[in-house]
């Protein structure tokens, strides 16, 4: 027994001594790197005392780190950042739906802030601001040059109070003001509507509201068809929805999904990476799908586009998304504080990265932009076409003899649905068009 430990134990000694022979390169690299961070760690402390003592004002040596943090985090990409105690429990207090503020989600891009999405029914969004839209001045102050979290500290304010933005838009020669009035941000998560047998669900973002809100929708949806062989179909609106929690995202996509992968993440670890599978069930019972996309979904609401398109359980519908395919973590730190920090890539399905490509809609379908000088036109030109005359219209002219009374009403709400339907086109295209799709799917399926 004692030989058998000693070739053991030599045998240990061995591997040991022949891997620090072999290592002894990578150590004395590993060694010169480490030696080269403390130097630069010794930089910043010398930088930081000269500031402190020969800076033309006396400063805030909490604010000063502060801010050094954030400029370490902000350099890797747009969406890391530091965040105080305060701006940590605002950040919590927005995932839960309710909060102060204009009402946009905002990413930055050549210096300035760039809008991805008002929020519906927020104070920007009555004001008017747009998917990317730049906002280059805060009450007459540049952002350029600020960091992302300092130009959004500009925009905060008691609610009530006036902030004046400066906004550059694409299409529109000279830069010009929006007046806002800051107030509470509520937000519904989900509004469901019928349109003729349609079921609209609007989801305007992904907080912990989302799921709940998307069953009940679903739920009120069929009551007020009369049941789910009532409804041809849900279009699911994801236009300006800036995307938040990824949890919601994964349920909203498991929603209509019975089986597979709704997302994976990938890190900078291949262990790290987590798959997210679909659970038996579909709300919308297998009827067909379509999804609006436009240039201000972004985030989850791109999960949830792709997930469904690549699962073929749903048509997506409009422009290109926003194409941010990444994960920030949360990471609470000393003081209270945190960082967001961006830790992975998401991957649809079928293995795709988004990020900075965006989801390609299945049908491109762009939404006409409103020109003031013919306002109205398009209405007009609809009622025109309704008043025309008809065969029916002529006098004298012989009734129809080959339908039932059940099957004239029938066809008078079918015209009814179309006019409605056509209405809509003029206030909404591209949802119009996602009706219209479904209208379609509904009269090929085959009968039961």
């Amino acid at each position: 027994m004692k030989k058998i430990l000693a070739a053991a134990l030599g045998g240990t000694l061995a591997g040991v001594l022949v891997t620090t022979q072999i290592a002894g390169p990578m150590i004395a690299q590993d060694a010169t790197k480490n030696a080269s961070v403390y130097e630069q760690l010794d930089l910043f402390g010398d930088i930081f005392e000269r500031i402190r003592a020969q800076y033309v004002e006396e400063v805030d040596s909490k604010k000063l780190i502060e801010a050094a943090i954030n400029g370490m985090l902000t350099s890797l990409d747009p969406h890391s950042s530091y965040l105080n105690a305060s701006d940590f429990d605002d950040m919590q207090t927005q995932t839960k739906g309710e909060f102060g503020g204009l009402g946009i989600e905002v990413t930055q891009e050549e210096g300035f802030v760039k809008v991805i999405s008002p929020m519906d029914g927020t104070p920007a969004d009555k004001a008017g601001i747009k998917a990317g839209d730049f906002i280059t001045k805060v009450n007459g102050e540049s952002v350029q040059g600020l960091t992302l979290d300092a130009a959004v500290d500009l925009m905060r304010g008691p609610i009530g109070s006036e902030i004046i933005i400066t906004v550059v838009r694409d299409g529109v020669a000279d830069p010009f003001d929006v007046s806002i009035i800051r107030d509470t941000i509520k937000t519904v998560a989900v509004k469901s509507r019928l349109v003729g047998n349609t079921a609209v669900l609007r989801i305007t973002g992904f907080n912990e509201q989302t799921y709940p809100g998307l069953e009940e929708g679903i739920k009120k949806s069929i009551t007020e068809a009369g049941g789910i062989d009532k409804i041809n179909g849900f279009v699911i609106d994801l236009r300006n929805n800036p995307g938040g929690l990824l949890t919601q995202a994964i349920k909203v996509s498991d929603a209509f999904l019975d089986k597979g992968e709704i997302v994976s993440t990938r890190g900078r670890n291949p262990s790290d990476g987590e798959r997210y599978n679909a659970e038996p069930g579909d709300l919308a019972q297998g009827k067909p799908i379509v999804v609006l996309i436009n240039g201000g979904s972004a985030s989850a609401s791109e999960i949830v586009a792709g997930a469904l398109q690549d699962h073929r359980r749903a048509i997506v519908v409009g422009t290109k998304s926003f194409g941010k395919g990444s994960v920030q973590t949360l990471i609470p730190l000393k003081g209270e504080g945190a960082m967001r920090l961006t830790t992975a890539r998401y991957y649809t399905p079928s293995g795709r990265s988004i990020q900075s490509l965006g989801v390609m809609p299945d049908i491109v379908v762009n939404q006409p932009a409103v020109d003031p000088t013919k306002e109205g036109t398009e209405t007009k030109a609809a009622e025109e076409s309704a008043n025309q005359r008809s065969e029916a219209d002529l006098r004298g002219a012989i009734t129809n003899d080959s339908m039932t009374e059940d099957e004239r009403k029938l066809l008078e709400e079918e015209r009814a649905r179309t006019e409605e339907a056509a209405k809509l086109r003029d206030e909404d295209y591209q949802l119009a068009y996602a009706i219209d799709i479904l209208r379609g799917l509904n009269a090929v399926a085959p009968k039961p």
